[in-house]
């Protein structure tokens, strides 16, 4: 019997990676990301999965924070979708981790590095194969790091070459790019011989118990179809904006689902297409900052 279990749907992916009681899996998936000579052993997870967090139909993104052993602070989340404001989230987000570090009084020597991975199930970067990128703050001209304070990690999973046949000798971040995407897809045996070591039997015991128990499968799937209506939904809105043949238009579609989901009094597209364009992106920016502070 396959697996059935999508690792990219939130509550499998905080369930699988973000449990007190499953810090190898999320060490392995980490250390596949960052750089050979900053790998980590432990770590411990400052919000770990809770079941509360799934109670409603909330479309968030419900990321993973943790802190290792060297102190280093570390956000870790899967996004499905390619939202509008995303680079600028993760900006965001990569400065709150390392800046809500500081208590009233404390000296500046005391913050630790923040470090932010993002897996995304779309493109982000489009016209560049690249699928793993790696930002800091540098000096544009001479690549100079000012610090390294500040460290965001993009993984485009769809740009990697993914092949059954030769995934067990792939790089490590190829291996649980292969595992989000395709875990699904595979019976246990099989995705344990493909993918071998202690960190991938982890995360696939821990999806295998989400298939067992009926009450993870249950919001599980209700996950999933949540997900997959926002999806439709975004993509109507996209195809009504190339309809009216304006980038207005897709805008004015996403405000009103934006609105919906939030459960906001409808604004009629009529009053929208008298808004300039600028106040319409803001409006779309403040919407989805909402819909993803929700339950946070």
């Amino acid at each position: 019997m396959v697996l059935g279990i999508k690792p990219t749907v939130d509550f499998a992916f905080k369930k699988i990676f973000g449990t007190r009681e499953n810090t190898l899996a999320l060490v392995g998936l980490t250390n596949a990301v960052l750089a050979p000579d900053e790998q980590i052993v432990e770590v411990e997870i400052l919000n770990p999965f809770s079941y509360k967090d799934f109670a409603e139909q909330k479309l968030i993104v419900l990321d993973i924070r943790a802190r290792d052993e060297a102190g280093r602070w570390l956000n870790i989340e899967m996004q499905v979708d390619v939202a509008v404001g995303l680079k600028e989230r993760l900006a965001y987000y990569a400065c709150s981790l390392y800046t809500e570090q500081l208590k009233q009084g404390e000296k500046y020597w005391r913050l630790r590095p923040a470090i932010s991975i993002c897996f995304l199930g779309n493109v982000l970067f489009g016209g560049v194969p690249t699928a793993h990128h790696r930002f800091r703050l540098a000096d544009l001209d001479e690549g100079r790091v000012l610090t390294e304070a500040l460290e965001v990690h993009t993984v485009e999973l769809t740009k990697y070459n993914l092949d059954e046949a030769t995934i067990a000798r792939a790089s490590a971040i190829e291996q649980w790019a292969f595992f989000l995407l395709h875990a699904h897809r595979y019976e246990t045996g099989r995705l344990r011989e493909l993918l071998p070591g202690e960190a991938f039997e982890r995360a696939i015991d821990a999806a295998k118990a989400i298939q067992r128990k009926t009450e993870d499968r249950t919001m599980y799937d209700q996950r999933e179809k949540a997900l997959r209506d926002y999806k439709w939904l975004i993509e109507g809105a996209r195809r009504e904006g190339r309809e009216e043949g304006r980038e207005e238009g897709e805008l004015i579609g996403k405000i009103v689902l934006l609105r919906q989901l939030l459960g906001e009094e409808e604004m009629s597209k009529e009053a929208l297409r008298g808004l300039p364009r600028d106040e319409l992106s803001s409006m779309v920016d403040d919407l989805q900052e909402r819909l993803r502070s929700r339950g946070l």
